[in-house]
């Protein structure tokens, strides 16, 4: 607040709407002291400027040594470096008026002293209280626009899910192995159908969820890992190692999925150079999926869309974040396990 561009207009109309209070309510006859009208106007004048402009110049002083993470310890600390100027600033202008300008003894200033260190203070009181209602009002602007930027995030999220889990590709792969199989009489068709049905089943019933709990996660991944081996025979390899104590906690919906989807996308998957895929769960409540690299030269760069809405998902119900790593060997991604309370 105090780097307002309308500070010193500020200043000026509180200067003077100040002098006029002194003057209508007789303030300066009441405490027996005689100063001429101008002189009073420069001694308000130049004591508001003084507070404002000392509390502008200490407040990024204040802001290094107390962090404004914590709003409350900041604010008071502020206040009161900012009676500190006061009493500097009220000090030095009743001495230059009534010393210098006056030629008064210094007991002859102690009542102009008293009246205006009450002045200053109220003053400060005054700024700091605006200031107070200024940095609160930012901070609920700030979480609002947060807020608002987290539910457009969600929303285009929940429809990249979607998108990533019902697309054209996913259904038009399956569907061709589908058909190859119905072509040849395999009788595993009516099996592949069945795990086709519960994946899409699992995504239909949870795609509108925030989170689901980890064992009915790894239950939708065992009919979707099914569909990607049957589809790349060899070529895919998935070890999944999650303690029981983890399977009762929560995960965002199909980010297993997702991760083993761009795993896929990313990598070479064939017999001579099988894609080896590790889900496993830590005592830090942590889930991995990892994969060794074998980087597919005609992948692309990658728009790492379905790693960012994992990440902003979390983001909107926890404050544990995503975790990502590339050893040049290895690309792992963590996940946190959630509670619900």
């Amino acid at each position: 607040m105090f780097n307002n561009p309308y500070r010193y207009l500020v200043i000026a109309l509180l200067s003077v709407l100040t002098f006029i209070s002194t003057i209508l309510c007789e303030v300066y006859y009441y405490f027996h002291i005689e100063i001429s009208w101008y002189y009073a106007l420069l001694t308000i004048s130049c004591i508001t400027f003084l507070i404002w402009e000392g509390n502008r110049i200490i407040e990024p002083l204040v802001q290094k040594a107390f962090s404004r993470s914590n709003k409350i310890r900041f604010l008071i600390c502020f206040f009161l470096a900012g009676s500190l100027v006061t009493i500097v600033s009220v000090t030095l202008v009743v001495y230059f008026v009534g010393n210098i300008l006056h030629s008064r003894e210094l007991s002859q200033n102690i009542n102009p002293l008293k009246l205006n260190i009450i002045y200053g203070g109220l003053a400060n009181l005054f700024f700091h209280l605006l200031n107070t209602i200024h940095f609160y009002f930012n901070e609920f602007r700030l979480r609002h626009a947060e807020a608002e930027e987290l539910r457009r995030n969600n929303e285009q999220a929940q429809l990249q899910l979607v998108k990533s889990q019902i697309n054209p590709h996913f259904l038009f792969n399956n569907l061709n192995v589908l058909s190859g199989m119905v072509i040849k009489d395999n009788p595993e068709a009516n099996h592949f159908i069945e795990e086709f049905c519960k994946v899409y089943r699992y995504i239909l019933n949870n795609q509108e969820k925030e989170l689901v709990d980890l064992n009915k996660e790894l239950d939708f991944i065992e009919p979707y890992l099914f569909l990607l081996k049957t589809r790349f025979n060899g070529g895919l390899q998935v070890h999944i190692d999650i303690p029981d104590r983890y399977r009762s906690m929560y995960i965002v919906p199909a980010a297993l999925q997702m991760l083993i989807e761009n795993a896929i996308k990313h990598n070479i998957v064939s017999n001579s150079r099988p894609l080896r895929l590790t889900i496993h769960a830590n005592a830090s409540e942590e889930i991995f999926v990892s994969n060794n690299l074998q980087v597919r030269t005609d992948a692309g760069p990658g728009s790492k869309t379905g790693l960012a809405n994992i990440i902003k998902r979390y983001a909107l119900i926890s404050s544990k974040d995503v975790v990502i790593s590339n050893t040049g060997l290895e690309f792992k991604v963590t996940l946190p396990l959630l509670m619900i309370n």
